[in-house]
């Protein structure tokens, strides 16, 4: 007969009970969770006690409630039992048994409620006597909590309890922290950690910024100027008379110079020996650049051209190669390393580049295309790119325009293009376009440049102006200079000596005082003026030209034979006294422009010497009316004669017909001011007188003659005032005049200084009149007169 399987979980947690055991007090029977044992199993444990194993681990207190956690007891030790050694303890059991009633499933641990395994034997043995490898305990490695006692006391009857042996101590293993613990350890590092970094970045945001970002952008940033286009100076046509092409300023970074940058002592001596033979500078003066401490920029030299920064380029490619070896990178890994190590103080000098800080910026070079046409009136520029002398410097505001700036970031003198910068662009500069006709200046430069060479003379210039817009077609001087190349010029020769130069004129002055003559109504062009030689006035002794017996001529022959005693006898007729006289030539001189600045602002222009007339003193107000004792510029000369060619209006002159601003806007300029000086009835007529001094046997202009056109002017031979010394020493000869006389266009000046070979105006600037005139009357297609002169009489017959 087979004893019935218990099941799994039954009881208390799967526990035997030993019977006799008393039940658990409250707990009804059937619920105290142990079942009686079969006939089976008592007989069972009568013969063979069952063998006690040794408690398993109990599992972590973290497992169970706080408040059933049992107090760790130490595990009892395991020793082997038996038969007799259970009949021998009959309480044991009992014990065992209340102990598993005192705890209930819910106190239990998961693990304890597991059901016992059963096997083959097992369940054949329960048929049987149970043996001492069949019989186990309830529950394997679980110690069973201490039975409660009902009530305090143990059961009346139940047999006295033995003490549980002492279990042997396990092995500690290694110990767990306290999670919570190592959580605010963490914590509290991470905290401080946090924190540092906190306050570093504050302090590199907040306070500091400012001062690392300075030096950041001083030791990294660059700030390089970038020169703004400079504007055209064209002639009237738009051809380029100034203009800027692209060239190349070699520049460099002295902080790459130092020894601790390229680990050389001398790095600025041996990179201006390079340079040196390459920009045409003195090899001391680029080291001393080089060496220029507390900047990242200098100039090494300005303008260059593209050939020179080529070969630069391909010098320091060659140098940056032959550093870059390998040989010589191991000893760049060497320096500042222990000797031990085989450590090196410096590079071998091949091993280093040392133009590594050299560099070439572009920027423009102003270039002259025609060289030395109309340099005294275009000017030039210096070193620095700006005027230094004409229309140059006077324009220098408008033609250079705006310069911009551009800061980027370098790392061994390269482009860091992540790192960012800034570019403020440059505003180039405005356009000018001159009066001057490029064609007619040709024609005027070459004629006064032959012309003071033949004479010997020191210098000459040559005026050509547009009579009824006062207009320059071209200001020609002689000797001139090549603006692209100011190394063989002279100072002397930079300037424009036709506004700069101040002269007295001589006899082409004497138009004025004709003009104050006949336009106060004091004489006609027929007034007969009888004129001995010489004329004493006070204790000066005064003469013409050439010695002569008494002379009876018209005021036009005395405007046409150029006699200084006609022209003073005529001046006196100004006023009642000679003061009074004086006064009224003076008002008339200043109408037409002496003493006064012409108006075109040029650097250096000279506004002429004309005292007032109380001061005009002894001979001087004798002289003035034949043009000595006050002085002009040839500018001021020719203006007289266009205003008389004008019709009596003066028109103030004007070099700059417009300007084209950067966006392409043309502006013509102001027409100049006018105002009338003589009326016209007075022009005309003295126009008439003019051409009696070109067309007469008498006239002394005879030379200016032009076929086919009608020509009015005057010559003029004046002492000229030597600069040096401050007296008379040589002579001035000039000529002036317009055409066609009928219906003036155009009035050319000729002027030559201290000249050897002659010094009669005449004689010396008559052909350059002609040579100019013809030349400038068939450009501008001006048809030839159609009516002969008038050939007004010269002389009378007493």
């Amino acid at each position: 007969m087979s004893t019935p399987r218990q099941p799994p979980g039954g009881g208390a947690g799967g526990r035997r009970t030993v019977k006799g055991a008393a039940p658990r007090p409250g707990a009804p029977r059937g619920q105290s969770g142990a079942k009686p044992p079969a006939a089976g199993r008592a007989r069972g444990s009568e013969s063979q006690p069952p063998k006690v194993q040794p408690a398993k681990p109990r599992p972590p207190r973290s497992a169970q409630p706080k408040a059933q956690q049992p107090k760790a007891q130490p595990p009892r030790p395991q020793a082997p039992r038996s038969a007799a050694a259970g009949s021998q303890q009959p309480g044991l059991s009992a014990a065992k048994g209340r102990a598993a009633r005192a705890q209930s499933p819910k106190d239990q641990p998961a693990r304890s409620r597991q059901p016992r395994p059963q096997s083959a034997e097992g369940r054949a043995a329960r048929g049987g006597q149970p043996t001492a490898t069949t019989l186990r305990p309830a529950v394997r490695g679980v110690r069973p909590p201490r039975q409660r006692r009902a009530e305090g006391r143990p059961p009346a009857g139940a047999p006295p309890r033995r003490r549980p042996p002492q279990r042997r101590p396990a092995s500690r293993g290694i110990r767990l922290a306290d999670p919570r613990r190592r959580l605010r350890v963490i914590t509290v590092v991470l905290s401080v950690v946090f924190s540092v970094f906190a306050g570093r970045l504050v302090q590199l945001q907040l306070l500091d910024s400012d001062a690392l970002a300075s030096d950041a952008n001083t030791n990294r940033y660059l700030n390089i100027p970038i020169t703004a286009e400079r504007g055209s100076i064209t002639s009237s046509d738009g051809v380029a008379l100034a203009t800027t092409v692209d060239a190349y300023d070699i520049t460099a970074d002295p902080a790459m110079f130092t020894s601790a940058a390229t680990g050389l002592p001398d790095a600025p001596e041996q990179a201006a020996a390079l340079l040196a033979p390459i920009l045409g500078v003195p090899k001391e003066k680029l080291a001393t650049d080089l060496r220029t401490p507390k900047t990242r920029y200098k100039r090494l030299a300005a303008q260059q051209t593209p050939d020179v920064k080529n070969q630069i380029t391909d010098l320091k490619s060659s140098l940056e190669k032959q550093a870059g070896s390998r040989a010589c990178q191991a000893q760049k890994r060497l320096l500042n390393k222990p000797v031990d190590e085989g450590g090196r103080t410096r590079v071998d000098n091949e091993c280093v580049n040392p133009l590594a800080g050299v560099f070439n910026r572009d920027t423009q070079k102003r270039v002259y295309p025609s060289d030395g046409l109309a340099a005294n009136l275009v000017g030039f520029v210096n070193a620095e790119g700006e005027g230094a002398g004409g229309l140059e410097q006077q324009y220098q505001k408008q033609l250079a325009g705006k310069e911009g700036h551009s800061s980027y970031a370098q790392a061994g003198g390269r482009l860091v293009p992540t790192a960012g910068g800034s570019l403020d662009p440059a505003v180039p500069g405005t356009d000018l376009r001159l009066t001057v006709n490029r064609d007619i200046q040709w024609a005027a430069q070459r004629a006064i440049t032959d012309q003071v060479a033949n004479a010997g003379a020191e210098k000459g210039y040559v005026v050509v102006q547009d009579v009824r817009t006062g207009q320059v077609l071209a200001m020609a001087t002689s000797p001139g200079f090549n603006p692209n190349d100011l190394s063989n010029a002279k100072p002397s020769q930079l300037g424009n000596t036709a506004l700069q130069d101040v002269y007295e004129p001589g006899s082409t002055a004497k138009l004025m005082t004709m003009a104050a003559v006949l336009d106060t109504g004091k004489a006609t062009w027929d007034t007969k003026v009888t004129v001995p030689y010489p004329l004493v006035r006070g204790d000066v002794a005064f003469k013409d030209d050439e010695k002569h017996d008494t002379w009876y001529l018209t005021l036009a022959g005395v405007l046409a034979k150029s006699s200084n005693i006609g022209t003073i006898e005529a001046a006196q007729t100004l006023g009642a006294t000679q003061p009074e006289a004086n006064k009224v030539l003076y008002d008339y001189l200043r109408r037409f422009g002496v003493g006064e600045h012409t108006g075109l602002g040029f650097p250096g222009e000279t506004p002429g010497i004309l005292d007032k007339p109380e001061d005009w003193k002894a001979s001087k107000q004798y002289t003035i009316p034949f043009g000595q004792g006050l002085s002009l510029n040839a500018l001021q000369a020719t203006s007289v004669y266009s205003t008389i060619a004008n019709g009596g209006v003066r028109v103030a002159p004007s070099i700059v017909q417009g300007t084209t601003a950067p966006d392409g806007r043309y502006t013509p300029a102001a027409p100049g001011a006018q105002s009338r000086v003589v009326s016209e009835q007075t022009a005309k007529t003295l126009t008439e007188m003019l051409e009696s001094v070109v067309s007469d046997e008498q006239g002394t202009g005879g030379r200016a003659a032009i076929p086919g056109y009608r020509v009015a002017g005057k010559t003029g031979t004046a002492n000229r005032v030597d600069p040096k010394t401050g007296g008379y020493r040589g002579y001035t000869a000039s000529f002036i005049g317009f055409a066609p006389a009928e219906a003036p266009r155009v009035t050319v000046s000729c002027t030559i200084q201290d000249p050897v070979n002659g010094h009669f105006g005449g004689q010396l600037c008559g052909p350059v009149f002609k040579q100019v005139m013809e030349f400038t009357l068939k450009t501008l297609q001006v048809p030839p007169s159609g009516s002969e002169a008038p050939n007004l009489p010269v002389e009378w017959k007493p």
